[in-house]
């Protein structure tokens, strides 16, 4: 953190999820301004009013924790898919989202400095690749086990954005699970908090949340167990055929859910080595992040203040701030 008396530059760093939107003032070191970090509630039964409202409360709070900052952009992370060129989100948790005008919310905030929207993943890889695990490496891939699994890629030293910006949905991947009954057999599905908690119930286990599964898990609980292995092993086989796809170096995993199990990332890696299909997706570096929940916002962040995003996606930006202004 730093305080006003240290303060330059800075940008709005915003992240929209499932369960709630996120807002901080961060400086060009990647530091959070003090005081600026601040939040408000989602959920899939929000509405869309309900959704830009706590999109502009949760960026005006941050604004306003420190009047003296000049911020020179705003940065938005979201759940997706996206749309880059118009500036909007349909996120899949959120049935009220969609074509959420997420530009054009943050510019009555903020009006006057450019505003850009990543996919989440995307914002997650940046900032793994400026201060967290990535650090150095020139083809990787960064995840979040949480709500639910994304991903963002890095390759030839740049982030990925795709055609329309949603390059990197690793949890819609398809995965089958031999004797797994999963009806819906993408890696989000199988993999992320919620449906693991969902499939232990169906197993017997009594429990209603991931802090409790943890519990179990840690208590030596069968079905807690075979839950959280089957997650990880899940999360591990995407890693594997990605990295065959992709020849990377590093796989970041971040998220929530990834400290259910002080194995989780063990049980990927092995998981990543027992499904890798060439000698050259079992030599991925499987790494846990070191951001403690401070990616989402770091990366968008980093919308501002870096340039990993290719030139090909600055261009998609400025035209939709003509589009968007006319």
């Amino acid at each position: 953190m730093r305080g006003p008396q240290h303060m330059s530059q800075v940008a709005l760093a915003v992240d929209i999820g499932g369960t709630k939107v996120e807002a901080a003032l961060v400086d060009a070191t990647g530091a959070f301004l003090d005081g600026s970090r601040h939040r408000r509630g989602t959920g899939r039964a929000a509405t869309r009013e309900e959704l830009l409202a706590a999109i502009r409360e949760a960026a005006a709070a941050a604004v306003g924790s420190t009047p003296a900052a000049v911020i020179t952009g705003v940065g938005a992370g979201s759940a997706g898919p996206v749309d880059a060129i118009a500036g909007t989100t349909s996120p899949l948790n959120l049935p009220g989202g969609a074509h959420l005008d997420v530009v054009g919310a943050l510019r009555r905030v903020v009006p006057g400095v450019p505003v850009r929207l990543a996919l989440d993943g995307a914002c997650l890889m940046m900032a793994e690749h400026w201060l967290g695990a990535a650090q150095g490496a020139r083809n990787a891939l960064a995840m979040v086990v949480s709500t639910g699994v994304g991903g963002g890629l890095l390759l030839d030293g740049g982030v990925v954005t795709g055609r329309t910006g949603n390059a990197g949905h690793v949890g819609q991947i398809r995965l089958r699970v031999p004797g797994d009954d999963v009806l819906d057999g993408t890696l989000e599905a199988l993999a992320s908090g919620p449906s693991t908690v969902e499939w232990a119930r169906s197993q017997g286990w009594a429990g209603r949340s991931g802090e409790e599964l943890a519990v179990s898990y840690s208590a030596g609980d069968a079905v807690a167990r075979a839950a959280v292995h089957r997650s990880a092993s899940a999360v591990g086989e995407g890693i594997a055929s990605t990295a065959a796809l992709l020849d990377l170096e590093v796989a970041v995993v971040a998220g929530g859910f990834v400290n259910v199990a002080a194995d989780y990332i063990d049980i990927v890696r092995a998981s990543v080595r027992r499904h890798a299909p060439l000698p050259h997706a079992a030599e991925v570096n499987v790494l846990a992040s070191p951001l403690d929940g401070r990616a989402p916002l770091l990366g968008a962040a980093y919308l501002v203040h870096g340039g990993l995003i290719p030139e090909r996606t600055a261009l998609r930006e400025a035209d939709a701030d003509r589009r968007l202004s006319a």
